[in-house]
């Protein structure tokens, strides 16, 4: 019975179809292996404990490097930095005092006591004189020239003391006493550089751009130090896992090029190998026969290019193939 010339060229058609589908499938690489996404998680926390005071993202937010991220209250920490401000300020102004001497009244006073002493001094050596003139005329007794001469003598000593009182009282501290003041000046100015370090550990800022995954506090909760309150996924810590079969295994090296398909992606995203697992994942019992061997599978880590990354999410299935 003959087929109508309709249902001829039906098959026709779908003969050519099918072998043009075919020869498609025998040009595409065969080697498609399945895989997922991976990310590398930043745990953003504080050195120091705290109630979260302000959170400044939120949860699939892209920030860019170096924004702020939250803050944490610093009552405490402000006021330690003001008083280590404080303290070095007062060692800096002892530190200038010990080489300025005695201050300008107290120098006046010694002159004043000196310039008194020296007067006296004068009026001594003319006494001496009148009695030494008097001694010899007889009218004055050896005693009473030599309680002169004493006299003169002390006066004379009182200016020579207030002299040497006035060039010590010029001069600086002593090399060991400003040695020692200075050595309060660094341990105050280490003490300014820790009060601030706590205090600038309150507000944390991000070091890299990337997507906010998800927030671990809300505002006002107490935060324990070392406790991370955001987590961030930086698009370089975006990986690509999947297990290439050890018949397979020779196909892939570090460096390597792979094309990455996933559902929703609008092309295949482009990726490099970074990693061959050296062990396999599974060992079929004692003997490796043609069967156990394709059993064994090892892992392969691959990395998208930083601007492919956010099209890929943790945990989203993917299908690996070579170029």
């Amino acid at each position: 019975m003959s087929r109508p010339p309709a249902s001829i060229a039906r098959v026709v058609v779908t003969s050519i179809i099918l072998v043009t589908a075919q020869s498609a499938c025998s040009k595409r690489n065969p080697l498609s292996l399945q895989g997922y996404v991976e990310g590398e998680f930043v745990y953003v926390a504080s050195s120091q404990a705290g109630r979260l005071q302000t959170l400044t993202v939120a949860r699939g937010q892209r920030v860019e490097a170096n924004a702020p991220l939250f803050s944490l209250e610093a009552v405490d920490e402000t006021a330690a930095r003001l008083q280590a401000q404080r303290q070095l300020d007062s060692s800096r102004a002892q530190l200038a005092d010990l080489g300025k001497g005695k201050r300008v009244p107290e120098l006046d006073v010694i002159r004043a006591q000196l310039a008194q002493a020296q007067a006296s001094a004068r009026s001594s050596v003319a006494a001496i004189t009148r009695d030494e003139a008097q001694y010899q005329a007889g009218g004055l007794s050896q005693a009473e020239r030599d309680a002169s001469r004493a006299l003169a003598d002390a006066n004379t000593a009182r200016v020579q003391e207030l002299q040497h009182q006035l060039e010590v009282a010029e001069l600086p501290s002593r090399n060991e006493q400003i040695r020692s003041q200075s050595a309060l000046v660094d341990a105050a100015s280490a003490a300014l550089a820790q009060a601030q370090w706590k205090l600038d550990q309150k507000s944390v800022s991000t070091s890299r751009a990337g997507l906010v995954f998800d927030t671990l506090y809300r505002e006002g909760e107490w935060v324990a130090a070392g406790n991370p309150v955001v987590r961030l996924l930086p698009p370089e810590n975006v990986k690509l896992r999947f297990f290439a079969p050890e018949t397979t295994l020779g196909s892939f090296s570090v460096g390597q090029r792979v094309l990455v398909h996933c559902d929703g992606c609008r092309a295949d995203i482009a990726a490099t190998v970074d990693y061959v697992a050296a062990e396999a994942e599974y060992t079929p019992p004692l003997i490796f026969s043609e069967e156990s061997r394709s059993k064994l599978v090892y892992l392969v880590e691959a990395r998208p290019n930083r601007a492919d990354a956010p099209a890929l999410h943790p945990g989203q299935p993917v299908e690996v193939s070579l170029p």
